[in-house]
Formats: structure tokens, sequence, C-alpha cells
């Protein structure tokens, strides 16, 4: 299982409405993609006060590197992805990306 984690310093002017739109749209790509297994984001509660610049993100498990690919070469990924850079303070700068294999 692959675990790509995406967390984003969403610009203060951006609304969470904003922000979840997009995820929603991102966990829509489940329907397209065979091996997008679960797709979910939140607010980042930040219990710790140690990552308090970044709002909020999302967490997508693929059952496969070849699953994880086609969803980072999907035109509505990548559409949406450049939405997100352009929400983001410093734009892609603003984001943090870990791909973890579980």
């Amino acid at each position: 299982m692959l675990k790509h984690c995406v967390f984003i310093d969403f610009k203060d002017e951006v609304r969470e409405s904003e922000q979840f739109k997009v995820f929603k749209e991102l966990a829509n790509l489940q329907d397209e993609i065979k091996g997008l297994v679960t797709f979910e984001f939140g607010n980042n509660l930040d219990f710790e006060q140690k990552s308090i610049d970044f709002n909020s993100g999302f967490i997508a498990s693929f059952d496969s590197y070849d699953s994880l690919n086609e969803y980072n070469n999907n035109s509505n990924h990548i559409a949406l992805g450049n939405q997100l850079v352009s929400m983001a303070n410093g734009g892609y700068k603003g984001i943090i990306v870990f791909d973890i294999e579980t």
C-alpha cells in the first residue's frame, strides 16, 4: 500500500469551502483510477504546534505504484493540482508531499 500525503499552506484568503471543493474533486478520481483505494482530507489540528502554517491536507491510498503513477498523470489530477498550487502560499513551495509505502 502506498500513502500519498499532501499538506498545504493555503493563502489566508482561501476559504475552507474552496479548499475542500478541490479535495472532493480529487476524491472523485476514485471513480476513474483503479487502485485509488481511499481518499481522506481534513483540517490540520496541529496538537503539537509543529505545523501551524499547513492549514489542511489529504491522504490518498493506492494499491500499487502503477495506480499512483496513473493518478499523477491523470489530466484532472494535474488541473486540480495546479489549482492547489495557485491557492498555496509561495505556490508549489507551500505544498509538502510525502509518498510512503506501508
